[in-house]
């Protein structure tokens, strides 16, 4: 097995419905953020790691979606007729994948500080985990409503719980998705097992994050960037 990753899914798929009518004409990817498409940020955090295969998984408005990311040698899994959410889809880009862990990222959050997934590959240990979450300790988020996603002990390992917010990219091991009975499905389904065996870990990101998935953080990660 290949310890590193070598591929990455961009989860792009949703109906962004939190973003109201913004997406009544657009996939969520696409609303700008500082004059730049939102999947571009999520595409920029590959630049350091030149994986061999980026796939990006289209299902609401997808047309608008290949459009813009097939020239940038992005690989294109559509789900039709149904959307199958993040495992469900994840699963179906394995044949464009390949075996191996992949680095999985959301396409509706701006990350302010080093790159996050840089920090996840050299953390990852493929001997103690099954999948490696980044995530964000709850005062460094922006636009986040709620107490956190999970709580980790000494070692990294995660349960549910408040504290850290899982800013919405990992390295996860993608063997067990054939298991899943169903075909539309989390990725929480795994998440589950891998903390009942002990092998669901995160790190903590150093920097900020904003959420993008509501219209209020558009403003928000504006803000962030100009920081910068």
């Amino acid at each position: 097995m290949t310890r590193n990753p070598e591929a990455l899914m961009l989860f792009a798929a949703g109906f962004g419905t939190r973003m109201g009518v913004l997406t009544k004409d657009r996939p969520k990817p696409l609303i700008e953020v500082a004059g730049r498409p939102l999947i571009d940020y999520a595409l920029d955090l590959t630049g350091d790691l030149q994986p061999r295969r980026v796939v990006a998984n289209l299902h609401y408005l997808p047309d608008q979606l290949e459009a813009h990311l097939a020239p940038k040698g992005v690989l294109i899994s559509r789900e039709e007729p149904d959307i199958l959410e993040t495992g469900g889809g994840l699963r179906a880009a394995l044949p464009l994948l390949g075996s191996g862990p992949v680095y999985t990222v959301n396409t509706d959050a701006i990350w302010s500080g080093p790159n996050p997934l840089t920090l996840l590959r050299e953390a990852w240990n493929p001997d103690r985990m099954d999948a490696l979450l980044m995530c964000v300790p709850i005062e460094r988020t922006l636009g986040h409503a709620g107490k956190g996603d999970f709580t980790a002990d000494a070692e990294g390992r995660i349960t549910r719980g408040p504290g850290l917010v899982f800013g919405g990219a990992q390295i996860m091991k993608t063997e067990t998705l054939m298991a899943v009975s169903e075909r539309a499905f989390s990725l929480n389904v795994l998440w589950d097992q891998m903390h009942a065996q002990g092998r669901l870990f995160a790190t903590t990101y150093p920097g900020r994050w904003c959420d993008v998935g509501h219209p209020e953080g558009i403003a928000l990660a504006e803000g962030l960037i100009a920081d910068v």
